[in-house]
């Protein structure tokens, strides 16, 4: 995972927003786009209007699919074999650039053999899409001058969601397309400045601008910056932690800005884990599911009442300006840290968001030319290593940040768990256009609630009346971890045999089903997959 952090941005945009527009051919997958980044879908939308085609990879028929050229729904978890099916037969038809796959790429043999394997034919029996669209894929990808990948979390909320995202890195550099305009691998953040907290060292194993804890080099910096003695050991992921309050490890939570009880899968587990920990402290804008367990709540403010810096999902740092003073006795996430460190004994002597962003820049290569003044306007792309430097439109432009670009022999695997007589329906989760993520912030807006106040179950129309179900029906939803019970939307959107929820919704919580199996490098839980039955309710 390091050399593909190194290689592709650490989970960042490749190439900018504004770039789709001028892509000739724009490959969605595991994107819903018009929901969850409606800015971006303008752009696809553009770039249509301009004769880009359109491949959309989605079980469901989202709204971005009435656009598509082309689309393509796969079983679910079978995202890896479809890229490889794709690649197949962009090599057996020539559609490869070899000249970019020599001079800055390692690793082809080994991807070549390997996908080898995956003809069309075979491919469609795994994803249930017809062969021909599978070459079709390949055809319009493969062939045209600047080829777009983006994605979102229907890739990486997998037990492969690093296989997933390795696939796409392998399809781009297999077509040339990478390091140029247009084109690259472009996962879209799932939240606001999800990007800005992974860039500051918001991981358990590195530093700000993604320097290794275990990097000697790196280790020795930041502990003579802040001086301390810093741990040369990986940090723990969320699985680990809850792990670790159940094995006794783990005395203390502390939670900023975060609703576990409903964004972690098996939520019944997530929990018991929970109630059972020692400390539990949860610094956030509103009383969430989990900070009502807590026992002691710091309030922050919201991006309205505090100053500093957003970083997109397009590497661009922008300034956030406070526009009205703290609400009651909340305050600024940064000033509450530092009081609680204070107390602790470790000091800290910030007198404002400035400082820390100019420690930023002296600490973070790709932030180093940074600044709050630099900042006016519409902000800066890093990386950014000195203050005469623009800002990077995109990345990779004349080498690889590894050097060379690392291809990846990546063999399918399935779901971690399947269907069987007991459970015949598979549900995979996702969000609605009005709500975001716990619905901690927009279920709070009357406006937002009152356009969509639950979470339906989305059911294919011969599955509802094989169970004698209608419109609006309240059903049961059982995994083998938990139930739940929503009201049915009886729609075409989906296949048979699959079923969608939205996770926004305490009363109809789908994390109570999901799965915790993860991904064994980024630990990021399957939620994109797990087993249910249907049963009506009273």
């Amino acid at each position: 995972m390091a050399g593909l952090a190194a290689a592709f941005g650490s989970g960042a945009m490749t190439n900018s927003v504004a770039e789709l527009e001028d892509s000739d051919c724009i490959f969605v997958i595991g994107s819903n786009t018009t929901s969850s980044h409606p800015l971006v879908a303008t752009r696809i939308f553009r770039a249509k209007q301009k004769g880009a085609r359109l491949i959309v990879a989605d079980p469901r028929k989202i709204q971005l699919t009435l656009q598509a050229d082309l689309h393509i729904a796969q079983k679910l978890g079978t995202d890896v074999a479809l890229i490889n099916g794709i690649m197949h037969v962009i090599l057996k038809n020539g559609w490869h650039d070899q000249a970019f796959i020599d001079e800055r790429t390692e690793g082809f043999e080994e991807l070549k053999k390997a996908v080898e394997d995956y003809p069309p034919e075979k491919v469609a029996e795994i994803t249930g899409i017809p062969a021909e669209d599978i070459i079709k894929t390949a055809e319009y990808y493969g062939t045209a001058n600047a080829a777009s990948i983006v994605y979102c979390m229907g890739i990486t909320q997998h037990t492969t969601g690093v296989d997933n995202v390795k696939s796409l890195a392998n399809l781009a550099m297999l077509t040339g397309n990478l390091g140029k305009e247009g084109t690259g691998v472009n996962p879209l953040r799932g939240q606001n400045n999800v990007q800005g907290a992974c860039d500051m060292g918001g991981l358990p194993n590195v530093y700000p601008g993604y320097q290794p804890v275990i990097d000697i080099g790196a280790n020795e910096k930041f502990s003579k910056a802040w001086n301390a003695k810093l741990s040369d050991q990986l940090g723990l992921t969320i699985p680990d932690m809850l792990a670790g309050i159940t094995e006794g490890s783990v005395k203390a939570l502390y939670v900023l800005a975060e609703n576990p009880i409903m964004s972690d899968p098996d939520t019944s587990h997530v929990k018991k884990a929970i109630e059972a920990v020692e400390l539990l402290i949860v610094q956030d804008i509103f009383l969430t599911e989990t900070a009502a367990m807590a026992h002691v709540v710091l309030p922050g403010t919201s991006f309205a009442e505090k100053d500093g810096t957003f970083s997109n999902t397009e590497r661009r740092v922008m300034r956030v300006r406070q526009a009205i003073e703290p609400v009651g006795e909340s305050r600024p996430d940064w000033q509450i840290i530092q009081e609680v460190s204070n107390r602790f004994g470790y000091e800290m002597k910030y007198d404002s968001p400035a400082a820390i962003m100019d420690e930023i820049a002296a600490l973070t290569p790709s932030y180093g030319g940074i600044t709050y003044e630099r900042l006016e306007g519409e902000g800066l792309q890093w990386p950014c290593p000195d203050k005469d430097h623009p800002g990077t439109k995109f990345l990779h432009k004349d080498r690889i940040a590894r050097g060379k670009g690392l291809f990846h022999a990546i063999e399918f695997k399935p779901p971690a768990e399947s269907v069987d007589e007991q459970y015949p329906f598979w549900l995979t989760t996702g969000r609605v256009y009005v709500h975001y993520h716990t619905g901690t912030m927009t279920r709070n807006s009357p406006t937002l609630e009152a356009e969509i106040p639950e979470g339906l179950l989305e059911i294919h129309p011969t599955d509802a009346e094989r169970l004698e179900v209608t419109e609006g029906d309240w059903v049961k939803i059982i995994s083998r971890r938990g139930e739940i019970t929503a009201r049915t939307m009886v729609t075409d959107r989906v296949v048979e045999g699959l079923l969608f929820m939205p996770f926004h919704f305490v009363e109809s919580c789908a994390n109570v089903l999901t799965n915790p199996a993860h991904d064994p490098i980024a630990k990021i839980p399957e939620f994109k997959v797990c087993a249910v039955k249907l049963e009506k309710a009273a």
